[in-house]
């Protein structure tokens, strides 16, 4: 979660009841550190002993990232979507095409190139976005 609100506070400015069916999401989707997939915030609030319905899980993300609280990300290479806490800084993925796992990458390596670009071209640059796709260390030996 963007450390400057409590998920209260940020429902609250959203204009979204405080419900704790939303704060056991967030709560999910803020340990995670990445984005997730309706069915792995389903199943992981399942594992938690949350009850909560799928239905009530899919609602929840989307009017939570149709007030800006959530950003959808749709990771491609595939047709599912993902949701991301929406926070000042912005981050990217390394994807595992097998497994689907997604592992933040600790820093921006395109912020000099986005600059350089935005002088060469005379683009007023808005952002970006980059994932990397590949196979986790676990999906390699598997093929192996």
């Amino acid at each position: 979660m963007c450390q400057d609100r409590t998920y209260d506070e940020r429902l609250k400015a959203c204009g979204l009841k405080n419900t704790k069916q939303r704060r056991a999401i967030l709560t999910v989707m803020a340990n995670g550190g990445r984005p997730f997939t309706v069915d792995e915030v389903f199943l992981k609030l399942k594992s938690n002993r949350t009850d909560i319905s799928m239905s009530t899980v899919y609602r929840s993300l989307e009017s939570m990232s149709q007030k800006g609280m959530l950003k959808r990300v749709t990771l491609s290479g595939s047709d599912r979507m993902a949701y991301v806490i929406e926070c000042a800084a912005h981050s990217h993925y390394l994807v595992c095409s097998g497994c689907h796992k997604i592992l933040p990458i600790s820093n921006c390596p395109l912020g000099t190139y986005e600059a350089s670009l935005a002088r060469e071209t005379g683009f007023q640059i808005q952002g970006h976005r980059l994932d990397i796709y590949g196979l986790c260390p676990e999906c390699q030996k598997e093929r192996r």
